[in-house]
């Protein structure tokens, strides 16, 4: 009698949560760099201009210019001493307190970035590897845009497209106004004012900025934006605070107010001592230790000013793991 074959093995009955950051070169080679660059602005979500004259402007001017200009920012603020960047550190800090927090025999906590490594195709592989049936997604990015969050759906479904079983999955969405979150900003804010010896006259809550073209196409961003620092300042109203926009690229107008000139133009307004916070970003990085921490502080001092710190990002505290832990168990399966 013939045998039949057997079926092959399948793992089963666990549950995946993944972690998606914007993302981090690998190193600050020029390589490297450009690599990096040319998935993120390859992105149709990141640059909304025609493919063709955009990958002729891409390939020819900015990809040959732009690398060197952004790994001399990477330099400043990269972690020799374990050859990482601030954002993978503090996004792997993340998951590994979650794990301790509430991975078991069916939970499997990870990260993966959006362009970069380690990839998002490459996490979901592993965790079907592993069995897991259901895929949490926790995109780390508090106020919803099409070129962040979306974006983060984008790849996760072109990865599914590709699988002839797949597993269930759950997105969380936006969580601009968690009152964890929220709570968790006006604690570091405190925090950072125990900290300094002198008293601050302005608070800059600076986001990253977004064309004003996809404002106007209907992107809710800078509602969000505007919603957080409301309900910081219901929170917190001992000292202003004023919202600004950052990290433009391009000649295009973004949303205003710009943070670059903003800072450049507190002093002379009378305000001279004052503290930045980033609440859109999850993980400090380039755009807040370099840009704002660095250049930012250089600009804002050359002015007038006399007095700038920056409230470093939520990063890996107990504050933003019990934020997180909130709105993963919302979505865990009860078996």
């Amino acid at each position: 009698m013939q045998n039949k074959d057997k079926h092959p093995e399948v793992k089963f009955g666990k549950t995946g949560v993944i972690l998606v950051n914007l993302g981090t070169p690998d190193s600050t080679s020029w390589w490297d760099i450009r690599k990096y660059l040319k998935e993120f602005l390859s992105d149709k979500r990141v640059i909304e201009l025609n493919p063709l004259i955009w990958k002729i402007i891409l390939n020819l001017f900015i990809l040959t210019f732009r690398p060197s200009k952004t790994a001399h920012a990477y330099k400043k603020i990269w972690m020799e001493e374990i050859n990482e960047s601030p954002l993978r550190f503090y996004t792997k800090r993340q998951m590994e307190k979650l794990n301790k927090r509430i991975s078991s025999d069916n939970i499997i906590i990870d990260f993966a970035m959006r362009y970069g490594n380690p990839s998002i195709k490459k996490k979901l592989d592993f965790l079907k590897e592993k069995g897991c049936e259901n895929i949490i997604v926790l995109p780390l990015y508090p106020q919803y845009a099409a070129a962040t969050t979306a974006t983060v759906c984008d790849e996760i479904y072109r990865n599914l497209m590709n699988m002839r079983w797949q597993p269930s999955l759950q997105i969380i969405p936006h969580y601009e106004s968690e009152p964890l979150y929220i709570n968790a900003l006006v604690n570091s804010i405190k925090k950072k004012l125990t900290e300094i010896n002198w008293k601050p006259d302005l608070i800059v809550a600076s986001y990253h900025g977004i064309p004003q073209s996809y404002f106007d196409k209907g992107d809710p961003y800078q509602c969000y934006c505007q919603k957080t620092t409301r309900l910081i300042r219901e929170k917190f109203s001992q000292i202003e605070i004023q919202t600004t926009f950052q990290s433009r690229f391009g000649p295009q107008k973004w949303l205003t107010p710009y943070t670059d000139k903003t800072l450049e133009t507190l002093p002379e307004n009378g305000k001279k001592n004052i503290l930045v916070i980033c609440p859109g970003f999850s993980s400090d990085c380039v755009e807040t230790l370099e840009e704002i921490s660095i250049q930012g502080k250089e600009s804002f001092i050359n002015n007038g000013g006399k007095n700038f710190d920056l409230i470093p990002c939520l990063n890996d505290n107990e504050d933003h793991i019990n934020l997180f832990e909130q709105l993963i168990k919302r979505y865990l399966i009860s078996k």
